[in-house]
């Protein structure tokens, strides 16, 4: 039987990259999913794709939150996977130094709000149940200090540890809904094109991204949605404010030898 047969399920930014990956791979293992990104064509066209239902959903919004409860009232599995970097509309400084207070609040508006409302919504649609599976993601750069992108980096550790606070709180009360965090590193999807860029030049920059990485590759989507099943699924009824890093090594040390 698919390990997520009968379970209804909600991905935020689920247009393109990780996102429509878990969708793809969360289809592929018998459930129902509702994919929601604030990009309607893209996300529109992914749905299409897999033959399931498309919100549109501004995650750093209550009011859009408020209504697709009232659309959505249950749920069995939440990803809030919508997330932004920043440098979405080009270069701009994301330092501790020059990043502007407004263009700090654009990423926690997303990133961290966005999981906030994401996870508020979960725990309403899951307890009349009391079980379901939410799935945070967060990032490597939650995990280590990012110089370069301050705003990011504080969003991403904000998600990590709200993903426990929200495990502790529901384990509280007594229902078994579980919350956990899966932190990827450099995993090729769109996100990464404005660094890449294209042309002749972009496999020599994609391997220097990777060249600190033990496996010394980027990460698939594909990767990321595996893990996503697991949690996902009633496999892991027993893991909650866990957090598994798809990184490649990176963060276990070292690859060169001493």
């Amino acid at each position: 039987m698919p390990r997520l047969s009968g379970k209804l399920c909600v991905i935020t930014g689920a247009a393109r990259g990780i996102g429509a990956a878990i969708a793809q791979a969360f289809v592929a293992e018998g459930a129902t999913v509702i994919l929601t990104d604030i990009n309607e064509a893209a996300g529109c066209k992914t749905a299409g794709s897999l033959a399931m239902p498309f919100h549109r959903l501004d995650v750093s919004r209550e009011d859009d939150w408020e209504a697709f409860a009232t659309r959505f009232p249950e749920v069995d599995v939440v990803v809030n996977n919508a997330g932004i970097t920043g440098f979405e509309g080009g270069a701009v400084p994301h330092d501790p130094e020059h990043a502007t207070l407004a263009d700090w609040r654009a990423v926690l508006a997303v990133n961290l709000d966005g999981v906030f409302l994401g996870c508020r919504y979960a725990i309403a649609a899951m307890k009349r149940r009391g079980a379901g599976s939410i799935i945070n993601l967060s990032s490597r750069s939650g995990q280590v200090g990012i110089p370069g992108a301050a705003a990011y980096a504080a969003s991403k550790a904000g998600v990590r540890n709200h993903s426990k606070t929200v495990a502790l709180y529901c384990a509280e009360q007594g229902w078994a809904i579980r919350c956990n965090a899966i932190h990827p590193g450099a995993i090729l999807t769109p996100m990464w094109d404005a660094l890449l860029g294209d042309g002749p030049g972009r496999a020599g920059r994609m391997a220097q991204c990777v060249a600190d990485t033990p496996l010394r590759r980027f990460g698939e989507p594909s990767e990321v949605a595996a893990v996503a099943v697991l949690l996902a699924s009633d496999e892991a009824a027993y893991m909650t404010g866990s957090e598994l890093t798809i990184d490649g090594g990176l963060l276990a040390g070292s690859a060169v030898r001493p």
